[in-house]
């Protein structure tokens, strides 16, 4: 799959030459990567036909599988304090040094998506079951979010980069957010079927 990247605090630059980083980025990379159109398609057609309208559930799907053939933790929990063990306190994966946050949900999470990352970076007064030390956070372009029947209320990719200067003094640690571009060989097309919204296939 094509993506563009924004690198911030040095990410890109450590996840390319730094020992401790380049394994772990190489298999992110990989797993977007080798996500098809062929198999995007495939998975909303036996999932999703004639039940959702976008191509969310199809990539988070892949991207989960994907990352947990390469032995990555999906809902990772940053602390092991009882009452912070939920939902809310946990990563979407992690593995090592890097934290993985895949954001196509709402843009009101978008800077709760940056932060979670820090907090599992930084130390803290409660009590962590991890500690990494950067952040990759994964979302939709614009140009993903409209070919690929995604609610309008989605935050974007280009949502998270320019939400990352006005939070620099709390976004310590280094990171790389990732857009994922639209396939190149169709697009959803949003029909109404009774009283639901749903996606349908259309070939480009």
């Amino acid at each position: 799959m094509r993506y563009v990247t924004h690198s911030y605090r040095h990410g890109m630059e450590l996840f390319l030459t730094s020992e401790e980083y380049k394994p772990l980025w190489a298999q992110v990379h990989a797993v977007i990567d080798g996500i098809s159109d062929e198999a995007i398609a495939e998975w909303f057609a036996q999932n999703c036909a004639g039940s959702a309208k976008s191509l969310s559930y199809a990539l988070n799907a892949l991207i989960k599988d994907g990352l947990a053939y390469y032995g990555w933790q999906p809902e990772s929990a940053i602390f092991n304090e009882g009452a912070y063990i939920n939902s809310v306190w946990r990563l979407d994966f992690a593995k090592g040094d890097i934290s993985v946050e895949v954001g196509f949900n709402h843009g009101e999470a978008v800077a709760w998506n940056l932060i979670k990352p820090v907090i599992a970076s930084e130390l803290n007064h409660v009590s962590k079951a991890i500690q990494t030390s950067a952040g990759i956070v994964i979302a939709a372009t614009q140009e993903l979010k409209d070919a690929g029947g995604f609610d309008s209320a989605v935050g974007t990719y280009e949502k998270y980069v320019s939400y990352l200067r006005p939070l620099r003094n709390l976004l310590t640690v280094p990171m790389v957010v990732i857009g994922l571009r639209r396939p190149e060989s169709f697009h959803i097309e949003v029909v109404k079927e009774g009283s639901k919204n749903i996606g349908v296939i259309v070939a480009d």
